[in-house]
């Protein structure tokens, strides 16, 4: 639980060389600092065993044609043990190092070095230098977006290399997918402790540092706010953006080189999979400058969570239905693919909108209209640990006033689509849905959880009037 009273730290250099008083009065939201049992068990549940899942799912495609249960009867039958298993897994091998080194050094080359011009040629793209959400500490940091650049000529790349520079296989990707799976792991814990250390021993701004006295919960929810090596190189947006969402799209598109290889066609079920979820990367990277506003960014620490995550968790779990659907190549009717499609879009647009209806509010401070109206909001206030008073606005018109995470109720409707364009035939793809639904309302807790820690009593008013979470008259 947040805790409500002032905080003891150890004297920590801040980004301006001040240094902040021995004990200060923290900000009233952002990570916990005080770690309760349930939380510190479960950290070190996830810490233990979400390596293990990633490589449960991915062993199950490659030795057991995606089978979940098969593994599982195999070992409980004798069939099989856990060295068994994990001998027949192919292991590290220093091309996919290599692979994997000049992909990440790409993707920091072209964050680091490529500024953005986009925004001077899109209508209605906003990249360049834009300011994030004020911190705990108070503190507005600068970042640079890109997203969409980086991710245009990543794919050019790609395209060019296919169709006449001949580099490297287009199945380069899954031919190498569990070693390269071992280089992500490398990196994710890398990037992980190095942040774990930082914060001890360099912090980019030691007022927005979060000590709980648990080694544990430190290491994988994260110490520092928003660590960063010089001006711009910021891990959380790089880690989360890039190298992880960026690859997404390519990754898809090495499954469908794959398949079209083995069976010399690609099926809808496939081409589905990929323009869904390519519609979702580039919303991500059209959009970047919101995502700053988003709990990622303006509420968690970045530790092993987000480190690990990042590189493993999100490029290897949510692009299982490509995956599968090497192994197991569905064409599907007219009428399904039509309604995997309808559920996709129509998912899409309540995200998209809900999103967008939210941004338009913020940037106008209200003067806008929405659903052909003048917004409706609750007017708040909240206190940084600088000890300065700021207002917000909390938005209860257009979605925003059918449920409070209205969004994620559009996120939850495409990923379902992602699943459903598998077929029926293995649990396996469905896996997506059922982490998403966790994962969404664990979120919809934490922020509510947070919010009103931030708001008080304003937070009260605001659920008063908008009472459903996700789905209205339900939940």
């Amino acid at each position: 639980a947040v805790a409500m009273e002032a905080t003891r730290r150890r004297t920590q250099p801040s980004a301006n060389g001040k240094s902040q008083e021995q004990v200060q009065e923290p900000a009233q939201w952002g990570r916990a600092w005080e770690v309760d049992w349930f939380s510190l068990i479960s950290v070190i549940l996830l810490l233990c065993f979400a390596p293990f899942i990633v490589f449960f799912f991915v062993m199950a495609c490659d030795q057991y044609q995606c089978s979940v249960t098969a593994p599982l009867l195999d070992l409980f039958s004798g069939k099989a043990t856990l060295l068994s298993i994990w001998a027949r897994a192919p292991s590290f091998t220093w091309t996919a190092a290599r692979i994997y080194a000049v992909w990440v050094g790409f993707q920091v080359f072209l964050y680091m070095c490529i500024p953005d011009v986009l925004h001077k040629l899109l209508p209605g793209y906003v990249g360049g230098v834009q300011d994030g959400a004020r911190t705990p500490a108070g503190l507005i940091n600068k970042y640079e977006i890109n997203g969409l650049q980086c991710w245009l000529i990543t794919h050019l790349l790609w395209v060019l290399n296919a169709r006449y520079l001949d580099w490297f296989s287009p199945t380069i990707v899954f031919d190498n997918w569990i070693p390269l799976m071992w280089c992500a792991n490398i990196l994710g814990y890398a990037v992980s402790t190095f942040a774990f250390v930082k914060a001890y021993l360099f912090p980019t701004n030691g007022e927005d540092c979060k000590f709980t006295g648990n080694v544990f919960y430190n290491y994988m929810m994260g110490i520092e706010f928003n660590p960063r090596i010089g001006k711009w190189f910021d891990f959380k947006l790089f880690f989360n953006g890039r190298p992880g969402i960026v690859a997404w799209t390519l990754i898809n598109l090495s499954y469908m080189a794959k398949q079209q290889q083995l069976y010399g066609h690609v099926t809808n079920s496939m081409v589905l999979v990929n323009v869904l979820q390519a519609v979702y990367v580039l919303d991500f990277f059209w959009n970047e400058a919101w995502y700053l506003k988003t709990i990622d960014i303006c509420h968690d620490h970045f530790g092993w969570y987000l480190g690990w995550g990042d590189c493993v968790w999100l490029p290897y779990l949510y692009t299982l239905q490509g995956l599968y659907l090497v192994y197991h190549p569905v064409q599907l009717s007219a009428l399904h693919a039509g309604a995997v499609l309808l559920l996709g879009l129509l998912g899409y647009y309540i995200f998209r909108s809900t999103n967008h209806q939210k941004d338009l509010f913020r940037r106008s401070d209200g003067s806008c209209s929405i659903w052909g109206r003048k917004p409706t909001f609750i007017e708040c206030s909240y206190r940084s640990a600088d000890g300065a008073s700021h207002r917000s606005k909390l938005l209860t018109s257009g979605f925003w006033g059918v449920a409070r995470h209205f969004n994620y109720t559009g996120d939850l409707m495409g990923s379902l689509a992602y699943c459903a364009a598998c077929g029926f035939g293995h649990i396996l793809p469905y896996f997506y849905i059922v982490y998403m639904t966790i994962l969404l309302v664990h979120r919809c807790v934490r922020d509510e959880h947070r919010c009103s820690s931030k708001y008080g009593s304003d937070w009260t008013r605001y659920t008063n009037a908008v009472p459903y979470r996700l789905i209205p008259a339900v939940f």
